[in-house]
C-alpha cells in the first residue's frame, strides 16, 4: 500500500480500486469526449433498420403496407420461379444458410444432411442449364445474339 502524503488528509487510503481523490473524473466531466457518440449504429443496424420500414405495395388489386425485406424476398422467389438463374441460386444458397442455422455460405454441406443430395442436384442442373445457353449463344451468329454483352471478344477477334 502506498503512504499518504502529508498534504491529504488522513481518513482516505489510497490503493486497489481507490485513486486519489484530486485525480477522480470530476461532475460532468466525460471520460473519453472524442469516443463513440451515443446513438451511434453500426452496419448491421442500420440495414436492419432499412430493411424494417413500411411502404405501401399494390397486391391483387388492394393496397397493403409491407417491410422492404418483405418486399425483396417475394421479388426474388418470383424473379426465381421465372427461371433467372442467378436469382434461383441465390435463393438456394439463402435457404441452405437459413437451414444450417446462419453459418457461411461457402462451406460444404455436411455429406450425412438429407438435403445435400437435392442441393447438389439442382447445382447441377443449373450449371447444365447455364452451359446450355452458352452453347446456344455461341452457335448463334453475332448478329443474332440477344444481348451483345454476351459476345465473347476472343472468339470475335479470330473469325
Amino acid at each position: 500500500m502506498k503512504t499518504v502524503p502529508p498534504e491529504r488528509s488522513g481518513d482516505y487510503e489510497v490503493g486497489y480500486k481507490k485513486p486519489p481523490k484530486e485525480t477522480r473524473f470530476k461532475k460532468g466531466n466525460k471520460a473519453n469526449p472524442h469516443g463513440r457518440p451515443r446513438g451511434s449504429k453500426n452496419l448491421a443496424t442500420l440495414l436492419d433498420e432499412a430493411l424494417d420500414t413500411a411502404i405501401t405495395v399494390v397486391e391483387d388489386g388492394a393496397r397493403r403496407r409491407r417491410t422492404k425485406r418483405d418486399v425483396v424476398i417475394a421479388k426474388l422467389v418470383e424473379r426465381s420461379a421465372g427461371a433467372d438463374l442467378r436469382a434461383t441460386k441465390l435463393l438456394l444458397d439463402m435457404l441452405q444458410k437459413h437451414q444450417r442455422g446462419g453459418l457461411s455460405s461457402h462451406a460444404e454441406p455436411e455429406a450425412s444432411s438429407p438435403d445435400a443430395a437435392v442441393y447438389e442436384q439442382l447445382r447441377a442442373k443449373l450449371a447444365r442449364l447455364a452451359l446450355a445457353q452458352q452453347a446456344k449463344a455461341l452457335a448463334a451468329g453475332p448478329s443474332e445474339r440477344a444481348d451483345p454483352v454476351e459476345a465473347d471478344p476472343i472468339k470475335d477477334a479470330k473469325s
